[in-house]
């Protein structure tokens, strides 16, 4: 048995989808990425107690609407509401696409939960300087707790000179709901520098600690290749979510 659903795991396509459940994506210009390596699911756990989030109206207001734009570009509903229903719908996809189209996918969501025209006046008045890094990285911490969990503002060295242009999260939402490595590399890591660097031209690495759960955005720096990216070579945790979440799935919408 569970060799079974470590071999779910490992491959993100399934044998056999019920159609009713679910509706036709909408096509977008297509967006390549790295493939990265799959995920296995081996001994790494996580002893921290699990956060335990009130969201107010307006985190409310902002994960119901990333929640649905995520559906609408899987094309996979959930019947969960909140950040419940987010991760539901993040492991779906995880389980029907591939890296590659995972990332593709987010970068989906974030184009249609950001307007086009509100990031170009942004990166056009903002381009890229000691002032936009540390105002990038304000903002994160005032309007996204609601997705990564509490943040602060931390310094770093920047060509020479210290910088308050990273953020540090503290244990991140996203990762500890799923607790699954391959689901904060692909669906979060990976598309998140490419969207903030395609869209607001501002290069930015992501670097996870996946020991206690932390992570740092650091606005200004180039994110490395995959393929020496410390991130990609983490085995995921043993209590992936993605495996119990996989298995109701299987059990609700008849996927093998």
């Amino acid at each position: 048995m569970v060799a079974m659903l470590v071999h779910q795991c490992i491959s993100p396509l399934p044998a056999r989808v019920d159609r009713r459940n679910m509706q036709k994506p909408r096509h977008y210009p297509f967006i390549s990425y790295v493939l990265t390596k799959p995920r296995t699911c081996t001994e790494i756990t996580s002893d921290e107690s699990k956060n335990v989030y009130k969201d107010n109206w307006f985190d409310l207001l902002a994960i119901n609407h990333i929640s649905k734009s995520f559906q609408a570009s899987t094309g996979f509903r959930s019947s969960k509401g909140g950040y419940d229903g987010f991760v539901e719908a993040a492991t779906m996809a995880t389980k029907l696409f591939t890296p590659t189209g995972q990332q593709r996918i987010v970068n989906q969501t974030l184009d249609m939960a950001f307007p086009r025209p509100i990031l170009n006046m942004i990166r056009t008045l903002m381009p890229q300087s000691r002032y936009t890094r540390e105002f990038f990285a304000v903002f994160t911490t005032i309007f996204f707790a609601w997705l990564v969990g509490p943040c602060e503002v931390k310094e770093s060295e920047f060509n020479g000179r210290k910088e308050k242009n990273v953020v540090h999260i503290k244990k991140c939402r996203f990762l500890e709901e799923t607790n699954c490595v391959g689901m904060c590399t692909n669906l979060c890591k990976m598309p998140s520098q490419a969207f903030i660097q395609e869209s607001l031209g501002m290069p930015t690495t992501m670097v996870p600690n996946f020991e206690d759960m932390s992570c740092e955005m650091i606005f200004g720096q180039q994110p490395p290749p995959p393929a020496s990216d410390p991130a990609f070579t983490q085995q995921c945790y043993k209590q992936c979510n993605y495996l119990k979440i996989n298995l109701s799935l299987s059990n609700n919408f008849g996927i093998a």
